[in-house]
Formats: structure tokens, sequence, C-alpha cells
């Protein structure tokens, strides 16, 4: 089977010949490089893409390289018919990524400026660059095509940060809400046109973790969204997704209620809190496509072996498992972590049944 067939018969609950080995596109490595090493037939990979393009006529966004205590960032401003909006970022070069080190909201009037954007969103579909991009993936893997984040989690970290979040929610409550309502009208725009595009499965990229979120505002502000898209696209056996990488435990009644079809990038101990075994208990439903723990990527060889080996025990003949690399890897890493990783998955061999 190819990389894309194996990753198609997880998602379909269809008989495979090995679990599938998936790193998001380029995320430790260019693809061709770790290709080159372990071999194409090794790796599928899954890149983010989005079924729709986002406008926003009365507003725009202004960048400009900048200094941030001797490192390289970037500033963005975000000019509304409210007023502005300024986010300072850092460049983390040793991931290739950044951090942000001042978010667009810093205090309740900045509000006003974050509503007058999000009211001046417009969704249109891009279903033709989408088709172009799956095209062009062929056999190495599947689109990872993106719903855009729930509102709470929107809030905190594309906004606000969680620290102002949670300050304002208890001070000005009306003011929050009534952004985070805003969010979720432009996510159900999104819905809309998930619920017509030919794509194999959606998801959610909201970086679930059980003490950023709670129980309380997790059910609030992410569940009926999860649901509502669930059960939009139930009638074509689309499976949807959430990113839910952190610590899920104190979470687990309310995920089995979501509807999902899946949980993408859960990582397991020794990173986090919840093994292969007790997520496939928990949630007999679902496809696990989990995160290799990252922190073991700096272990020995046969430390890499013997964790994949145990992760396989525990979920490899479910037929639900996928193990992939989607959470930052240490830099150079991969070139002892993901030959062993690929030695356990076929010394594993076939899954005995899907589910």
């Amino acid at each position: 089977m190819t990389s894309r067939e194996r990753m198609l018969a997880v998602l379909q609950g269809r008989e495979h010949d090995a679990v599938p080995f998936v790193q998001y596109s380029g995320i430790a490595a260019p693809d061709a490089e770790v290709w080159d090493l372990i071999g194409r037939d090794a790796m599928g990979i899954l890149a983010w893409e989005g079924a729709h393009c986002v406008r926003t006529p009365n507003c725009r966004w202004e960048t400009e390289e900048t200094s941030l205590d001797g490192r390289s960032g970037v500033r963005t401003t975000l000019h509304t018919p409210a007023g502005d909006l300024i986010q300072e970022s850092v460049r983390e070069p040793a991931l290739g990524t950044s951090s942000t080190h001042r978010h667009f909201v810093r205090e309740p009037g900045d509000y006003a400026k974050l509503l007058a954007l999000l009211r001046d969103v417009e969704i249109h579909p891009d279903l033709d660059e989408l088709a172009r991009k799956d095209r062009a993936m062929g056999d190495d893997g599947l689109l990872h095509v993106s719903t855009g984040r729930t509102p709470f989690q929107a809030m905190w970290i594309e906004w606000t940060g969680i620290e102002r979040l949670s300050c304002d929610l208890a001070d000005c409550p009306g003011l929050v809400e009534e952004c985070m309502e805003a969010l979720g009208t432009n996510l159900r725009k999104v819905f809309e046109i998930l619920h017509g595009a030919p794509v194999s499965h959606a998801v959610f990229p909201d970086n679930i973790t059980a003490p950023m979120t709670g129980e309380r505002t997790f059910r609030r502000w992410c569940l009926p969204y999860y649901r509502e898209l669930s059960d939009m696209l139930a009638e074509r056996q689309t499976p949807v997704f959430v990113h839910m990488d952190g610590d899920l435990q104190p979470l687990s009644r309310a995920i089995a209620e979501s509807g999902v079809g899946g949980i993408d990038s859960m990582s397991p101990p020794p990173d986090n809190d919840t093994s292969v075994a007790t997520a496939l208990s928990q949630w007999p439903d679902m496809r696990l496509w989990l995160n290799f723990p990252s922190s073991v990527h700096l272990a020995s060889g046969r430390t890499v072996y013997e964790t994949a080996a145990r992760i396989l025990a525990e979920g490899g003949a479910s037929g639900r498992l996928q193990i992939q690399i989607s959470e930052n890897v240490p830099p150079g890493s991969w070139r002892t972590s993901y030959p062993e990783i690929v030695r356990a998955i076929r010394d594993f061999g076939r899954p005995r049944h899907a589910a």
C-alpha cells in the first residue's frame, strides 16, 4: 500500500498492511531529506490546508521586521475601522517557529477593535486550490484540512494570551464573549463550505490541554462546535479530528461526548497523561493519530525503539492507530529516532484487524 492508502484505511476503518508513520510536512526536516534516509514508502505526510480563504475588505495587515531583546522578530499592525491592534513575535531559529511577545489585545478597549475585524471577515470557498494541492500530494499523504480554532482556543492563542483572557472574562465578560460569539459565527461559515467539500477529513487545530481550558469552558466553547461539524459531515462519513496535544484526562468524559471521529497529535507518556491503551478504551469510536512523544527523540535509539514498540503493543492491533510527528522535535534528532520508529513498525507487522 502507499502511504496515502494506509492513512485512508485508518480513516475509513479498512484493512491496511502496516501502522502508518507520518509527519506534518517538513516539521522535523524537509520531507525529501527524511525520505532520503528512511525511504519514501516508510513515511507519509500531512499538510495543513484550508478549504476556504478569508478576506477583510475594510481591514488590513502590515508587518515589519523588528528586534526584541536582541532577537529578531516581526511586528504586525492590524488596521481596523475602530483603531489599530499590534502584535510582536520573536523568532525561534532552532525550531523554525516564533513565539508571541506581545498580543494584539492588551486592554479591554482593544476588544472593540477586534470585534470590528471579526465582523469584517468574509469566508469564501477555495476548493479549486484545495483540489490542486491534493493532486500534487499524490500517493505521499493527505491534506490536513483545517476548520480554524473554536472561540476560546482562538482567543487565547491568537489574540489575547491566557492571562489577559482569564482576567477579562472575570472583569468584562460581555466584551470578551461578544468577540467569541463573532468567532463562532465565522467558524460556522467554514462549516458550510466543508459540508460540500471533497475532503478525507477535517481537523480543529485547537491545541487542547485540560489545565489551560478546563471542563466548563471546554463544554461551552469547544464541544458544541465539534458536535455541530461532526453531525454535518456524518452523512458523508467524513471524520472530524481535534488537535489535542496536552493532558486530557480531566476532559475524558466530555471528549467522549464530542462526536468527533479522532484525536490528532495526542501525546502519550512520558510527555502527557493519556496512554494509547487508555485512549483506545475511553474513546472506542475514535481514530488515534498519535504524536510520538517529543522528549523521547533525545533518548538513545534503543529507547526510541522500545517506546515505539510499547505504543504498538498497546494499540497497533486496533486498526485505529497512526504514529506521527506532529509536534516540534529537537533539531537533528530525527536522524536517530525516525529509523528506530520505522523499524519498530516493520517488526510489529500487519495490524490484525481494522476498526
